[in-house]
């Protein structure tokens, strides 16, 4: 990544952070990616060499960039969906000279997964409303190619609670194999199986 980049996402992270202590309404909070999970995901992006990448939970475009980034070293693209406006993101991009890269949704995650074919994503990753998950299964697997990442975010910290349904529809599927690492608030990253 380049310096002029890291600085921007260095911004970006501080201004998100200053944000969120400020807001006292969970949902409005703007819950950046933390930049060690975000190198995490990048170098499993690069590793597995996905190109078609899909992204829930956009907020600033923080962690999309880092995505972006990522899927520039690949020839690939991020697909990012969240409910709110993406206006922001799309501002953030463009500063970041990855706008080309991205393509914003503004819509319901769940619906997007749905309506993706059967193994037509490289790498999922999942920071949106964590008590949604569930309702949305069994398409976050289902969606990956064989040999493609899952990767959700926030599964330690602030509520590890919220993500014990979905993390068990994921380690009960033989589709896959994954494991929890401790690195900013938690990351987990399933590997969807090529054989079977």
């Amino acid at each position: 990544m380049d310096d002029r980049r890291r600085e921007l996402l260095d911004e970006l992270y501080a201004d998100g952070s200053a944000y969120d202590a400020r807001q006292s309404d969970r949902l409005l909070r703007r819950r950046n990616f933390e930049p060690d999970a975000a190198e995490l995901l990048t170098l499993a992006v690069r590793m597995a060499g996905a190109r078609d990448i899909v992204e829930i939970g956009t907020s600033n475009g923080y962690s999309t960039i880092w995505l972006a980034d990522a899927a520039a070293d690949t020839g690939g693209t991020v697909v990012s969906v969240d409910t709110a406006s993406t206006d922001e993101a799309g501002e953030n991009l463009r500063r970041a000279g990855l706008a080309a890269r991205v393509h914003l949704i503004q819509g319901d995650g769940g619906r997007h997964l749905a309506e993706l074919p059967d193994g037509s994503v490289d790498l999922l990753f999942l920071d949106a409303e964590r008590t949604a998950y569930t309702s949305w299964w069994p398409h976050p697997v289902r969606v990956l190619r064989p040999g493609g990442v899952l990767a959700v975010d926030n599964v330690l910290v602030p509520s590890p609670d919220e993500l014990t349904g979905f993390l068990a529809l994921v380690t009960e599927d033989d589709r896959v194999t994954g494991s929890t690492v401790s690195v900013g608030k938690g990351l987990h990253l399933a590997w969807r199986r090529t054989g079977g």
